[in-house]
């Protein structure tokens, strides 16, 4: 008998470039929001230095406890009171790379955790 672990997650994302993002099927060509049930459409870009509390309501709507920001292909640290209104209302906020963050939603959605991911090019 053979054993395997099914994914509970409409969303894998299969890799990031310079250039793309590329979940299921699809790449994506620029900054996309996403949880586990799929790709937040109407996620509107923001420069990481401008991005507040507000900007994630859609995101902490879907029930998200944890959200990821990947800033692309290195580290950028968002604003600090971004940060501060996070922990406020109780929400876990990681900040990383995109490719790093990438393979931490994978996980963290497979695992059923309530995620979700903001990740730039």
């Amino acid at each position: 008998m053979k054993f395997t672990l099914e994914s509970q997650t409409a969303v894998t994302i299969r890799s990031v470039s310079e250039t793309d993002i590329h979940i299921g099927e699809v790449r994506w060509s620029q900054t996309i929001a996403l949880t586990p049930a799929g790709v937040v459409d109407d996620w509107a870009e923001q420069p990481i230095e401008s991005l507040r509390f507000e900007h994630f309501a859609r995101l902490l709507d879907t029930g998200a406890t944890l959200i990821i920001l990947g800033t692309g292909s290195q580290q950028v640290l968002p604003p600090r009171e971004l940060v501060f209104a996070m922990a406020r209302n109780s929400v876990g906020f990681e900040v990383m790379d995109t490719r790093a963050a990438a393979r931490t939603f994978n996980v963290l959605a497979g695992e059923g955790r309530q995620v979700a991911a903001v990740l730039y090019l």
